[in-house]
Protein backbone atom coordinates (compact mmCIF):
# COMPACT_ATOMS: atom_id res chain seq x y z
CA UNK A 1 0.00 0.00 0.00
CA UNK A 2 2.74 2.37 0.87
CA UNK A 3 4.30 1.67 -2.18
CA UNK A 4 1.26 2.68 -4.34
CA UNK A 5 1.10 6.38 -2.23
CA UNK A 6 4.86 6.61 -3.17
CA UNK A 7 4.04 6.08 -6.87
CA UNK A 8 0.59 7.59 -6.93
CA UNK A 9 2.78 11.02 -6.08
CA UNK A 10 2.04 13.64 -3.34
CA UNK A 11 -1.99 14.58 -4.93
CA UNK A 12 -2.89 11.25 -3.49
CA UNK A 13 -2.92 12.49 -0.14
CA UNK A 14 -5.82 14.51 -0.62
CA UNK A 15 -7.87 11.74 -2.23
CA UNK A 16 -6.59 9.85 0.89
CA UNK A 17 -7.99 12.41 3.01
CA UNK A 18 -11.20 12.53 1.49
CA UNK A 19 -10.99 9.23 1.84
CA UNK A 20 -11.12 8.85 5.16
CA UNK A 21 -13.60 11.74 6.22
CA UNK A 22 -16.14 9.84 3.86
CA UNK A 23 -15.84 6.67 5.29
CA UNK A 24 -16.09 8.25 9.26
CA UNK A 25 -19.02 9.83 7.72
CA UNK A 26 -21.14 7.38 6.30
CA UNK A 27 -20.18 5.13 9.54
CA UNK A 28 -21.76 7.92 11.74
CA UNK A 29 -24.81 7.97 9.46
CA UNK A 30 -25.23 4.31 9.54
CA UNK A 31 -25.28 4.56 13.30
CA UNK A 32 -27.82 7.82 13.88
CA UNK A 33 -30.25 7.30 10.70
CA UNK A 34 -31.41 3.58 12.54
CA UNK A 35 -35.16 3.62 12.43
CA UNK A 36 -36.10 2.68 15.73
CA UNK A 37 -34.02 5.57 16.89
CA UNK A 38 -36.16 8.09 14.66
CA UNK A 39 -39.26 6.75 14.39
CA UNK A 40 -39.80 4.32 17.66
CA UNK A 41 -42.60 1.87 16.67
CA UNK A 42 -45.55 2.99 19.37
CA UNK A 43 -44.35 6.24 20.37
CA UNK A 44 -47.28 8.54 19.43
CA UNK A 45 -50.02 5.71 20.52
CA UNK A 46 -47.94 5.91 23.67
CA UNK A 47 -48.03 9.53 23.81
CA UNK A 48 -52.11 10.00 22.79
CA UNK A 49 -52.35 7.79 25.41
CA UNK A 50 -50.65 9.97 27.79
CA UNK A 51 -52.26 12.67 26.84
CA UNK A 52 -55.82 11.26 26.78
CA UNK A 53 -55.19 9.60 30.63
CA UNK A 54 -53.05 12.50 32.41
CA UNK A 55 -53.20 15.55 29.99
CA UNK A 56 -50.09 17.47 29.35
CA UNK A 57 -47.19 17.95 31.39
CA UNK A 58 -43.74 19.63 31.39
CA UNK A 59 -42.12 16.50 32.44
CA UNK A 60 -43.59 14.33 29.89
CA UNK A 61 -43.27 16.30 27.20
CA UNK A 62 -39.50 16.56 27.99
CA UNK A 63 -39.42 13.34 28.07
CA UNK A 64 -41.22 12.43 24.66
CA UNK A 65 -38.82 14.70 23.25
CA UNK A 66 -35.39 13.74 24.37
CA UNK A 67 -37.05 10.18 23.04
CA UNK A 68 -36.12 10.75 19.71
CA UNK A 69 -36.61 12.89 16.65
CA UNK A 70 -39.80 12.04 16.22
CA UNK A 71 -40.52 12.47 19.95
CA UNK A 72 -39.06 16.39 19.42
CA UNK A 73 -41.79 16.55 16.69
CA UNK A 74 -44.81 15.44 18.67
CA UNK A 75 -44.02 17.21 21.96
CA UNK A 76 -43.88 20.42 19.81
CA UNK A 77 -47.50 19.69 19.05
CA UNK A 78 -48.64 18.85 22.23
CA UNK A 79 -47.22 21.92 23.18
CA UNK A 80 -49.44 23.27 21.80
CA UNK A 81 -52.79 21.35 22.37
CA UNK A 82 -55.01 24.09 23.36
CA UNK A 83 -54.41 25.87 20.14
CA UNK A 84 -56.32 25.71 16.96
CA UNK A 85 -55.74 23.30 14.50
CA UNK A 86 -53.43 25.74 12.45
CA UNK A 87 -50.97 26.49 15.64
CA UNK A 88 -50.52 23.27 16.24
CA UNK A 89 -49.81 22.26 12.66
CA UNK A 90 -47.56 25.59 12.43
CA UNK A 91 -45.83 24.51 15.28
CA UNK A 92 -45.30 21.00 13.97
CA UNK A 93 -43.85 22.33 10.82
CA UNK A 94 -41.37 24.10 12.32
CA UNK A 95 -40.23 21.39 14.90
CA UNK A 96 -40.50 19.27 11.20
CA UNK A 97 -37.75 21.64 9.64
CA UNK A 98 -35.42 21.74 12.76
CA UNK A 99 -35.28 17.93 12.98
CA UNK A 100 -34.63 17.60 9.22
CA UNK A 101 -32.06 19.73 9.49
CA UNK A 102 -30.82 17.55 11.99
CA UNK A 103 -30.89 14.47 9.94
CA UNK A 104 -29.28 16.11 7.33
CA UNK A 105 -26.56 16.63 9.07
CA UNK A 106 -22.91 15.85 7.46
CA UNK A 107 -24.72 14.68 4.10
CA UNK A 108 -24.00 18.24 2.36
CA UNK A 109 -20.23 17.45 2.95
CA UNK A 110 -20.47 13.49 1.60
CA UNK A 111 -21.88 14.68 -1.25
CA UNK A 112 -19.04 17.27 -1.82
CA UNK A 113 -16.67 14.43 -1.41
CA UNK A 114 -19.05 12.66 -4.11
CA UNK A 115 -18.38 15.18 -6.25
CA UNK A 116 -15.16 16.69 -5.91
CA UNK A 117 -13.53 12.94 -5.61
CA UNK A 118 -12.76 12.99 -9.51
CA UNK A 119 -11.60 16.34 -9.75
CA UNK A 120 -8.76 15.81 -7.08
CA UNK A 121 -8.34 12.83 -9.34
CA UNK A 122 -8.33 14.67 -12.46
CA UNK A 123 -5.94 16.81 -10.57
CA UNK A 124 -3.25 14.36 -9.91
CA UNK A 125 -3.79 13.63 -13.69
CA UNK A 126 -2.60 16.78 -14.36
CA UNK A 127 0.16 16.39 -12.42
CA UNK A 128 1.24 13.41 -13.40
CA UNK A 129 1.53 14.70 -17.03
CA UNK A 130 3.13 17.54 -16.41
CA UNK A 131 6.37 15.37 -15.11
CA UNK A 132 5.51 13.31 -18.22
CA UNK A 133 6.62 16.08 -20.26
CA UNK A 134 9.12 16.84 -17.50
CA UNK A 135 11.01 13.44 -18.44
CA UNK A 136 11.69 14.79 -22.08
CA UNK A 137 14.92 16.59 -22.71
CA UNK A 138 16.94 17.54 -25.65
CA UNK A 139 19.60 14.34 -24.99
CA UNK A 140 15.89 12.06 -24.63
CA UNK A 141 13.50 10.75 -22.53
CA UNK A 142 14.34 9.51 -18.51
CA UNK A 143 12.60 6.13 -18.40
CA UNK A 144 11.98 6.46 -14.70
CA UNK A 145 10.47 10.40 -14.81
CA UNK A 146 7.95 8.96 -17.40
CA UNK A 147 6.82 5.89 -15.63
CA UNK A 148 6.65 7.84 -12.55
CA UNK A 149 4.31 10.62 -14.24
CA UNK A 150 2.38 7.72 -15.81
CA UNK A 151 1.97 5.57 -12.02
CA UNK A 152 0.80 9.77 -10.70
CA UNK A 153 -2.26 10.23 -13.45
CA UNK A 154 -3.16 6.60 -13.47
CA UNK A 155 -3.16 6.25 -9.95
CA UNK A 156 -4.73 9.56 -8.96
CA UNK A 157 -7.41 9.08 -11.38
CA UNK A 158 -8.37 5.49 -10.18
CA UNK A 159 -8.73 6.94 -6.82
CA UNK A 160 -10.91 9.36 -7.62
CA UNK A 161 -13.06 6.93 -8.57
CA UNK A 162 -13.13 4.73 -6.57
CA UNK A 163 -14.01 6.99 -3.47
CA UNK A 164 -16.40 9.21 -5.69
CA UNK A 165 -18.17 5.68 -6.29
CA UNK A 166 -19.23 4.56 -3.14
CA UNK A 167 -19.35 8.40 -1.41
CA UNK A 168 -21.99 9.09 -4.49
CA UNK A 169 -23.92 5.61 -3.54
CA UNK A 170 -24.19 6.39 0.06
CA UNK A 171 -25.00 9.54 -0.15
CA UNK A 172 -28.52 9.16 -2.58
CA UNK A 173 -28.62 6.23 -0.04
CA UNK A 174 -28.91 8.32 3.25
CA UNK A 175 -31.18 10.99 1.91
CA UNK A 176 -33.68 8.89 0.57
CA UNK A 177 -33.39 7.50 4.52
CA UNK A 178 -34.49 10.47 5.53
CA UNK A 179 -36.76 11.50 2.87
CA UNK A 180 -38.88 8.67 3.92
CA UNK A 181 -38.23 9.30 7.80
CA UNK A 182 -39.83 12.60 7.18
CA UNK A 183 -42.53 11.36 5.44
CA UNK A 184 -43.52 9.44 8.03
CA UNK A 185 -43.22 11.53 10.76
CA UNK A 186 -45.53 13.94 9.16
CA UNK A 187 -47.95 11.19 8.91
CA UNK A 188 -47.81 10.39 12.39
CA UNK A 189 -48.11 13.99 13.44
CA UNK A 190 -50.75 14.92 11.10
CA UNK A 191 -52.61 11.80 13.25
CA UNK A 192 -51.90 13.48 16.65
CA UNK A 193 -53.64 16.68 15.59
CA UNK A 194 -56.14 14.93 14.42
CA UNK A 195 -56.52 13.13 17.88
CA UNK A 196 -56.31 16.37 19.42
CA UNK A 197 -59.20 18.01 18.03
CA UNK A 198 -61.00 15.08 18.20
CA UNK A 199 -60.97 13.70 14.61
CA UNK A 200 -59.67 10.27 15.01
CA UNK A 201 -59.08 8.02 18.10
CA UNK A 202 -58.87 4.34 17.04
CA UNK A 203 -55.51 3.12 16.05
CA UNK A 204 -56.33 -0.45 15.78
CA UNK A 205 -58.46 0.41 13.06
CA UNK A 206 -57.03 -0.42 9.26
CA UNK A 207 -58.09 1.89 5.95
CA UNK A 208 -61.00 0.31 4.89
CA UNK A 209 -62.28 -1.34 7.63
CA UNK A 210 -65.72 -1.20 8.28
CA UNK A 211 -67.64 0.43 11.31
Amino acid sequence: MFSIIQAAGWPIYFLLAASIIAVALIIERFIVLRKGKIVPAGLLERAVTSYQQRGIREDMLAQLAKESPLGQVLAAGLRNYRSSREVMKDAIEEAGRAVTHELERFLTTLGTIATISPLMGLFGTVVGMIEIFGSQSPTGTNPQELAHGISVALYNTGFGLVIAIPAMIFFRHFRAKVESFVVEMEQQAARLVDVVHGERFDFSRQPGDRA
